[in-house]
């Protein structure tokens, strides 16, 4: 079964950076889109960055310049960097297919950026 499992969300400074990890089975991964959405309380779910197969990238108006993401399609991983994060950034973040499958989501990696 295609499961999804996000890791290395946390508390952060705003000002601070982290790097969310997704991983993804089976195995045929690299043929696929990939996407970083999140969800913040109250709201829906939004798409943050994509990145095709070939690693062309795509990115939501309030993330350019300070988010970057990336694929290792040999370890069948998608990686979010997270740079300046700001309270606005605090969100469960989720990866999934591009286009999203919605039977695809995993459970997610809280990210919280308080003082």
């Amino acid at each position: 079964q295609v499961q999804f499992v996000e890791s290395g969300g946390g508390l952060v400074q705003p000002g601070g950076s982290l790097i969310l990890s997704c991983g993804f089975s089976p195995i045929v991964f690299s043929i696929y889109s990939m996407g970083w959405y999140r969800q913040a309380p109250g709201k829906q779910r939004e798409l943050v960055a994509t990145i095709t197969d070939s690693g062309a990238t795509n990115y939501a108006d309030f993330v350019k310049g300070r988010f970057t993401i990336s694929r290792d399609n040999a370890k069948k991983m998608v990686y979010l960097q997270m740079n300046s994060l700001n309270p606005e950034d605090t969100a469960v973040y989720y990866c999934n297919r591009s286009p999203y499958v919605n039977t695809l989501w995993g459970q997610g990696t809280q990210v919280t950026v308080s003082s």
